[in-house]
């Protein structure tokens, strides 16, 4: 999931700014807004899939390195940052949004290559599960919580048996939760001191500063074999650009409650297209485990009254 839709377009886009789903505009205009919402999330996962894929070639560092390269471009392209005019409180928003982007990456690609992708995405979804119950403030958030802290006892490995579902790929996961939550307060911050898609280009460029020494260094020569540029490209433009382009879309034409709750079908995605495109297998209580953190999610959603930021 692009974490920067959970907001949607903070502002209206100003004159003379394209917008980034401007050339979807056409072909999109046919698909309910429902169907734009499941092709963000089918391109993220599809995007994450062919990132694993890629990890035969690459550490997962450098996979990151070529999907945020990818989207920093297209979005510098799209919506160019310009610093003036700025205060440093402004600036300092930009910058951290970008460095929790990058880690947030980091994070999530290192979980991936420990994890299979339906367990790692789900408990990666615990952070914007814990922005909604922020939100919210209601007592029936604590069985979200129960629910969603159940999901991941599932798949914990307990009693040090062995299993593919590592510690540290939970660990990493967690992380990746953790930076997702406050991407998504950054986001909601940048919204209301960027203009336009502006806040998100400079967040990109940021996170393409913070993940460039780790990807170049742990990637080295191999990032330059046509094959790993063009998968990790297109990596960029599944995970990145094309469903940050149609979740805008979706948004303009749903509330953002119902784009939420469509959003907490992701983990149970993730783990088709894991099948799917990778060949992994999950076992009942793995399913389990991924139902309680997709039912946590829809519930705490329907039951927010609003995102806090």
């Amino acid at each position: 999931m692009t974490a920067e839709a959970l907001q949607g377009p903070a502002e209206p886009y100003k004159s003379g700014l394209p917008r980034p789903g401007a050339l979807l505009r056409t072909a999109s205009d046919a698909v309910p807004p429902s169907g734009l919402v499941l092709l963000a999330i089918l391109s993220v996962q599809v995007g994450a899939g062919f990132a694993k894929d890629l990890f035969a070639q690459l550490p997962p560092s450098g996979v990151v390195f070529l999907r945020i390269a990818t989207g920093a471009l297209v979005m510098g392209l799209i919506a160019r940052p310009r610093l003036r005019g700025l205060t440093r409180a402004d600036v300092g928003v930009g910058v951290a949004f970008g460095v929790t982007l990058g880690v947030m990456n980091l994070s999530f690609y290192e979980a991936l290559a420990q994890l299979p992708m339906g367990i790692a995405v789900a408990i990666e979804f615990l952070g914007p599960l814990g922005v909604a119950v922020a939100a919210s403030h209601r007592r029936l958030d604590l069985l979200w919580v129960a629910l969603a802290g159940s999901g991941v006892a599932l798949l914990a490995p307990w009693g040090g048996s062995a299993s593919r579902i590592s510690w540290a790929g939970i660990g990493f996961a967690l992380v990746a939760a953790v930076c997702w939550a406050g991407y998504i307060l950054l986001s909601s911050a940048a919204g209301r001191r960027f203009p336009g898609a502006t806040g998100l280009s400079l967040a990109m460029i940021v996170s393409f500063l913070v993940v460039a020494p780790m990807g170049i260094g742990s990637g080295g020569g191999d990032l330059l074999h046509p094959e790993v540029l063009l998968i990790g490209l297109g990596v960029g433009l599944l995970s990145s650009v094309i469903p940050y382009s149609i979740e805008l879309e979706a948004l303009r034409r749903m509330p953002k409650r119902v784009f939420g709750i469509l959003m907490s079908l992701e983990p149970a995605v993730a783990a088709l297209v894991g099948l799917v495109v990778l060949g992994e297998v999950l076992d009942v209580r793995e399913w389990a485990a991924i139902g309680c953190v997709v039912v946590a999610s829809v519930g705490a959603t329907r039951t927010s009254r609003g995102t806090p930021g």
